[in-house]
């Protein structure tokens, strides 16, 4: 490991004292297709792990500008409706013939025609613009085709920020990289120029978005330095400790051809965008001039360059920034890490633009990797897609490093705070592509967020010295954290990692056998150690389950699970004893008394004496926001992590795969135009989802919150847990119809909200590629496994990633493309064998 931490820093220095040079992006992977009938909610981020993003829209338009430390959706800098809001432009002057000018975005929508009635509800309304257009997406990479059948040219705009496996820098990098492919499809050559316009809005981050509020004495510079020329956006009048302080830079590696202006005309009656429009269209070269300057002075960068006929030529510009002042969910600033790595905006762009090729050429390693795998499309799609939630508004890193991130985000806030133990214990990708942000966390709920008699708080407050003053314990989350805490061990093989953290880990799972809660003087989760969860269960419904039941009651096996294989890596017998003791009670008392033939249910306690009532007597009351006898869509979830893990099944193998045909059975709807929802609603109409759950014996009068909706995070629960039985058709079935509910026409292919968008949760999507490819991999035992069904398989240990191809005869030959991979055995199937480089 030492050799190569030397190798990355060596080439890190290396690659900062080369100067940019022009590089064009290659050809990059397409996996899913757009029309234009299906592109008015698209909006693919651009931004990297935890700088926030601006996002590239359906046809072709920049639109919800989160680079400031807030989320601010549908936030374009300026009031919207403005043809100040930034824009490409684009100026065709074949030889011989008129030139044009046209805005880089396709049509306006029909319904987008008569919205306000003041004649500009639409952004740059009034500029000519392409009339088709379509989107081609694999993320990272989003591409716009442009096309119009009275322009001699088409255009494939190109937007991206690197995203590297196993490379938390490389995937945290504050850039946009925009590319603007032009095809001359005339017989003739022309001149052609490609401009960037953005105003300074540096202070105003979307809060009032209405109005100009928030920018004082902004400036722009025009630079020629490291290989770069540009536009610097500063400040020298917003207050430097304002979250919205920061700098911006707009930058091309264009050796020729380059001209700008830094200020515009005053914008009385529009005066800016026709100033300008003229300025461009005469020639395709700005003229720099000097005017009074505006709050928010508008800059623009232009490039020019000669096509021939048939010939193709692209203009290449990058959109760095640095905001430092990130407050998040604290009274205080707390910062950002990827502000400690530039002084500023440009320095930013200097360091990261040299590197670009090589960026661009690992992020497509990555992405053509998962894509030539035999994996089905929409499990791609649904894997590849939510990684956007890491490099959106929701996840964020503190300046020492640590990952932390809200369950979602909301237009103008972030949604729930503190990394949310219940919520973001659902999540995969983090762990199998990022192990080392995934171990930032962990570290965050141990050693933070826990207090001294193991009571884990599930919202960490920030600063992080705050984050263990609370008493809110949440069952399924603390459980949930103990069995990611072992994840976390076997992936990395750090037995370090383990030793370090190991008697908080005993002390956060012995927490639930506590007599004294340490909250209301009441006992904890399993005070009587009988391995049955019984006490008052804090969950990620938002409500306290008081009782038995498999929600918690799984989480806590695999809990147990877990600590005892930790016990036996750190010679703790009599706590390895404990747990697996426990482990066979509670797992046969499950399944003796919660399975009712079908599924698993709740037995409901009384919340004050913790006694059994009789829920089938119709004087008794019952206390609200319950389960009962309902069919939950995750009563699996510790199932699903246990298999995730490789802890090998928590109840009886026929009862889970029962339990998973009794959820396709009763939660399954395939028409929601008929269903009652008294909450919030994430299917409509004729969609199909998975119901929270479902009473097939009669329903609780007051059930918990929840019960009527279906969400994504959970229903991906459920199908993953599906593919680990074999029930593939109904798993895929599932993943295909949330994906189809995401179609770039209703809702954002790059956002599957649950309580805000680019929720956490989501990224449960990411199990699918580990449930199908039968993968596992323990660092500590060096041992690595996959099904024998015949195909080639991305996989990623959150340290190295690579390929599997898997052949008819049993063979296998593993590629690790990036990172280290310790290897003694391989498995493919049933079969095991000593794994040797040469002998694949």
């Amino acid at each position: 490991m030492k050799k190569v931490l030397f190798s990355a820093l060596v080439m890190a220095f290396v690659s900062l004292s080369m100067h940019a040079s022009e590089w064009t992006p290659s050809e990059w992977p397409v996996l899913k297709h757009y029309d234009q009938n299906h592109l008015f909610q698209v909006a693919l981020p651009l931004g990297g792990i935890g700088t926030g993003q601006v996002s590239l829209g359906g046809r072709g338009e920049l639109r919800d500008w989160e680079i400031m430390n807030i989320p601010a959706k549908g936030f374009s800098t300026v009031y919207t409706g403005s043809s100040n809001t930034p824009f490409f432009a684009i100026y065709v002057k074949p030889d011989n013939k008129e030139a044009t000018t046209t805005l880089l975005e396709g049509p306006i929508y029909p319904h987008e025609y008569v919205r306000g009635g003041g004649g500009e509800e639409v952004n740059h309304h009034g500029l000519p613009r392409f009339e088709s257009a379509s989107f081609d997406a694999a993320y990272p990479f989003g591409q716009v085709n442009l096309s119009d059948s009275k322009l001699p040219v088409k255009v494939r705009i190109k937007g991206f920020n690197p995203l590297v496996p196993c490379n938390s820098d490389d995937s945290s990098l504050p850039v946009a990289v925009l590319a603007y492919e032009v095809t001359n499809t005339s017989s003739s050559a022309m001149d052609v120029s490609v401009c960037a316009t953005l105003r300074n809005f540096i202070g105003r981050d979307g809060r009032g978005m209405n109005d100009m509020a928030g920018c004082k004495d902004n400036k722009n510079a025009y630079r020629e330095a490291d290989g770069l020329r540009g536009i610097y956006y500063y400040s020298e009048g917003v207050n430097p400790e304002d979250q919205a302080w920061g700098t911006m830079a707009l930058t091309t590696t264009s050796r020729e051809g380059v001209s700008y202006r830094t200020c515009n005309k005053p914008n009385a009656w529009q005066n800016t965008i026709l100033n300008f429009w003229d300025d461009f269209s005469s020639d395709g070269v700005l003229q720099e001039k000097v005017w009074p300057l505006e709050v928010d002075p508008m800059g623009s960068l232009a490039v020019k360059k000669r096509i021939g006929a048939g010939q193709k030529e692209t203009f290449v510009f990058y959109l760095t920034w640095n905001f430092p002042n990130r407050k998040s969910w604290s009274p205080t600033t707390v910062g950002n890490y990827y502000s400690t790595l530039y002084a500023d905006a440009w320095e930013a762009a200097a360091k990261i633009v040299p590197r670009m090729a090589q960026l661009e050429a690992d992020t497509r390693l990555f992405v053509n990797s998962l894509l030539e795998s035999s994996y089905p499309d929409v499990v791609k799609e649904a894997a590849l897609f939510n990684l956007c939630v890491l490099r959106s508004q929701t996840v964020f890193r503190l300046p020492d490093g640590h990952m932390m991130g809200w369950e979602g985000v909301w237009n103008r806030d972030g949604s729930c705070h503190g990394s949310c133990t219940h919520v973001w214990n659902y999540e995969v990708a983090t762990p199998f592509l990022f192990g080392d942000l995934a171990q930032t966390m962990r570290d965050v709920e141990f050693n933070y967020a826990t207090k001294e008699n193991g009571l884990m708080n599930f919202r960490a407050d920030l600063p992080l010295s705050e984050a263990a003053k609370r008493n809110s314990p949440a069952a399924d989350g603390q459980m949930g954290c103990v069995m990611k805490m072992y994840r976390e061990w076997q992936l990395s093989g750090d037995n370090q990692f383990l030793a370090k953290n190991w008697e908080q880990v005993k002390k956060v799972l012995g927490y639930a056998w506590l007599a004294d809660n340490g909250i209301d003087g009441k006992g904890s989760w399993d005070a009587n150690q009988d391995g049955v969860m019984e006490g008052s269960q804090h969950n990620t419904m938002d409500v306290n389950y008081f009782g038995p039941n498999p929600q918690m009651g799984f989480w806590y096996m695999g809990a147990l699970r877990a600590a005892e294989e930790m016990a036996k890596a750190m010679k703790d017998k009599a706590f390895a004893k404990k747990c697996r003791t426990l482990f066979e009670k509670g797992s046969r008392w499950m399944d003796e008394n919660l399975f009712n033939g079908e599924y698993y249910e709740h037995h409901i306690t009384n919340p004050e004496t913790f006694e059994f009532i009789d829920m089938d007597d119709p004087a008794t009351k019952i206390p609200d926001f319950q389960l009962g006898r309902g069919c939950l869509v995750d009563q699996l979830v510790g199932q699903y992590m246990a298999h995730i893990c490789g802890l090998g099944y928590l109840g009886d193998k026929e009862h889970i795969r029962t339990t998973l045909q009794s959820i396709m059975k009763y939660n399954y709807l395939s028409d929601f135009s008929r269903h009652f929802n008294n909450m919030r609603s994430f299917v409509y109409g004729k969609e199909s989802g998975l119901l929270m759950a479902s009473w097939p014996k009669g329903r609780l009068e007051v059930p918990f919150p929840y019960f009527a909706e279906a969400m994504t995070g959970f229903e991906y629960c459920a199908a993953v847990g599906m593919l680990y039985e074999g029930m593939t058709a109904d798993g895929l079935k599932c993943i295909k119809f949330i994906r189809d509910r995401f179609d770039g026409a209703k809702r954002n292919p790059f956002s599957e909200p649950e309580c805000g968008h680019h929720y956490a949760r989501s990224m449960a999507s990411w199990a699918s590629i580990l449930a199908l490819s039968g993968f596992h991999y323990s660092g500590v035992d060096r041992h690595i496994t996959f099904t024998d069904k015949p195909g080639c398989y991305f996989w990623s240990t959150g340290y190295a990633w690579g390929t599997c191809e898997v052949k008819a005869d049993g063979t296998a030959q593993l590629k690790v493309l990036k990172g280290e991979l310790p290897l003694e055995k391989i498995t493919i199937g049933s079969k095991t064998k000593k794994y040797t480089p040469s002998a694949q």
